[in-house]
């Protein structure tokens, strides 16, 4: 069984940033409540993921601020 593959047209930064920007345009439509809490949750969680990814491939490593 061979896996499909495909290029990435845009990098994993951006694609967190804009999936973060989605969920918390998500959560704007919500009433205050668990569903909107889970939602800024995982929108804050795809920014650190995106933040701790750019850090990573930065030349040096240097710890984050």
């Amino acid at each position: 069984m061979q896996r499909r593959r495909f290029k990435q047209t845009t990098s994993l930064e951006e694609r967190l940033a804009a999936k973060a920007n989605h969920l918390r345009e998500q959560a704007k439509a919500l009433p205050p409540g668990a569903q909107l809490e889970d939602l800024l949750r995982k929108a804050r969680q795809t920014e650190t993921g995106s933040h701790m990814s750019e850090w990573l491939r930065s030349p040096g490593l240097q710890p984050p601020d």
